[in-house]
């Protein structure tokens, strides 16, 4: 069994992002790309079947291709300055329970697979898990194509480079029929684990979640020349937007409001903006909770806007429905691994968009520092095997094996 750890000590170097910290793996960069490859040379060292689906996700077959299949796997792409966990876990995981199932003696009683979903973390084109999205058929083909990235370059046109032909994304009714269940292994990204004491934990729900953009408009002008009191000033209405954020946020309990990024046009140390661009990450447990704090928020950043002499506009990027795992399935992993604790997620992941459409469930392995999207996210040794043998239990009772 070649241990999670050792996986991903191979790709330790990939993506390093000397300025930020951490890791910057956006989706078909030149990071993400070689961690591709690293996936594909490692599954088919292990006799593993390698395919590419029309939706860019890699597909690592156990045996043939087949009907009711069990699969797991996450991601390799990062946000920038991202932690080296978040995602590769899972998919280092996920060969590491393959070496332990064989090592047992077991094989699959049905077909297993190892799934590598492409841009869940929306850090290039803006939309979070983009694959799943589009195999599920909850985004539009049209739309991601279209989608640009900070170079301009649309999402067809980079996928197209990578090999993929962008007039074939979209829902993937055949190869969704063909899953039975689908068990996503990932890093916890908070401190309840830390809190309870448990390396291993499974998820019950995510998070309602959504990216939304503010865009005020005023005057550009000259920072010199321009009085304070002749000035309408986006900048200024943005700053107190951030803070209002915040403030709206606070007010909701169990809610986050965060502002990321921020994007001032043209950009110039001297130069009062013309243009302020503003992204908005909220999540409540209740969407319509999250859809009361964004209109909070809009009228906040309208009254805002009218005071600066700027004004602004409101625009949905994403927009993901709180999850709530399959009970039963859920309840079979407890069953397997024993009473282990039922964690809510504040995070988005691939399980949680396909699980419209098909079962889904998650592990959670233990972040003792909490911290996640961020170079300071960690995991124990110990705990990085202890997931592993809980994936490898879970996926020998889904596909039946035998010793």
């Amino acid at each position: 069994m070649e241990q999670p750890m050792a996986l991903l000590g191979q790709i330790a170097d990939v993506g390093r992002d000397g300025r930020r910290g951490g890791y910057s793996r956006p989706v078909h960069s030149t990071a993400e790309n070689e961690l591709r490859e690293w996936f594909v040379a490692a599954a088919e060292q292990r006799g593993l079947l390698v395919e590419t689906d029309r939706n860019g996700i890699l597909w690592a077959w156990w045996g043939q291709p087949g009907p009711d299949a069990v699969v797991t796997g996450s991601h390799l792409d990062s946000v920038p300055g991202g932690g080296a966990f978040d995602g590769p876990l899972g998919v280092a995981s996920a060969l590491s329970a393959i070496d332990l199932m064989r090592r047992r003696g077991q094989r699959p009683g049905r077909p297993l697979a190892v799934a590598v979903f492409p841009e869940e973390e929306g850090s290039r084109f803006g939309v979070a898990c983009i694959g799943s999205r589009l195999m599920a058929g909850s985004i539009d083909p049209d739309k991601a194509r279209t989608l640009t990235d900070a170079d301009g370059n649309t999402l067809a046109d980079v996928y197209r480079a990578n090999g993929i032909a962008p007039e074939h994304l979209g829902e993937d009714g055949d190869r969704l029929a063909g899953i039975r269940q689908f068990v996503e292994l990932h890093i916890e990204q908070g401190r309840g684990q830390v809190d309870l004491g448990a390396p291993v934990a499974v998820a019950g729900s995510i998070l309602g979640h959504g990216r939304w953009k503010l865009t005020f408009r005023g005057q550009g002008n000259h920072a010199g020349t321009t009085l304070m009191a002749d000035r309408a000033d986006p900048m200024v209405a943005a700053a107190q937007a951030v803070v209002a954020v915040r403030r709206i946020a606070a007010g909701r309990p169990g809610a986050r409001g965060t502002v990321g990024r921020l994007s001032p046009i043209p950009g110039g140390t001297n130069v009062i903006a013309s243009q302020v661009d503003l992204w908005v990450d909220v999540r409540h447990r209740q969407d319509a909770v999250t859809a009361s704090i964004v209109e909070e928020l809009y009228a906040a950043a309208g009254l805002i806007a009218a005071a600066e002499g700027c004004t602004v506009t409101l625009t949905e990027e994403s927009l993901s429905p709180t999850v709530r795992f399959n009970e039963g399935l859920t309840a079979e992993l407890r069953t397997v691994l024993g009473a282990v604790p039922v964690l809510e997620s504040g995070a988005g992941h691939d399980a949680g968009v396909l699980a419209a459409r098909i079962p889904t469930a998650m592990l959670f392995v233990r972040n003792p520092t909490g911290v996640s999207h961020a170079p300071q996210e960690q995991i124990e040794t110990a705990d990085a095997d202890a997931g592993a043998v809980a994936l490898a239990d879970v996926l020998a009772h889904l596909t039946r094996t035998t010793e």
